[in-house]
């Protein structure tokens, strides 16, 4: 699935000359979470993660009435008592100015889509507990929220610190 238009809304798996727009997405939403001081993303750092020798996420980008409106970026997880890959949605975002117009419900049904042609067992993501108007979004799309597990990240000193305590 490459490109689909829907009422004057596209949607793209993005190329590198999307990177400097997939930044300001990222910006943007770091902005809406109020953790824009956590953005440590260059147009470097995506282009060489995102379309380098390995890409370690994908990304879809919605335009609406030929102007950029939102993205999703993405990446495949593993089941391992589904024996199956799965996506794993990191980030999803639709500008302000363009909520209301179902970007946000086209960017997520085509990653359920695209996770049904690629033989994927489940299509995941996370949402800030104090974001009620996502979450009632999801939950009307019939996602299940998890509230039995926690999400647990090590970063920074702390990761190093935690490397260095392998014995090897």
């Amino acid at each position: 699935m490459i490109e689909t238009t829907i009422a004057g809304l596209s949607l793209r798996l993005a190329t590198k000359n999307d990177v400097p727009q997939i930044l300001s997405f990222i910006q943007a939403l770091a902005e809406y979470e109020k953790l824009a001081h956590q953005v440590v993303a260059t147009e470097e750092k995506l282009a060489a993660t995102l379309f380098g020798d390995k890409a370690f996420a994908e990304v879809v980008i919605a335009d609406y009435q030929g102007k950029p409106a939102g993205f999703a970026l993405f990446f495949h997880n593993y089941s391992t008592f589904l024996a199956k890959p799965g996506i794993y949605l990191e980030d999803l975002f639709v500008d302000p100015s363009l909520r209301g117009k179902g970007i946000g419900k086209a960017l997520i049904t085509y990653l359920a889509k695209l996770a049904v042609e690629r033989d994927c067992g489940r299509l995941e993501w996370s949402v800030l507990d104090w974001n009620q108007p996502a979450i009632d979004f999801y939950q009307s799309l019939g996602a299940t929220m998890l509230d039995d597990w926690r999400i647990n990240r090590v970063t920074g000193p702390t990761l190093q610190a935690m490397a260095q305590q392998f014995p090897g």
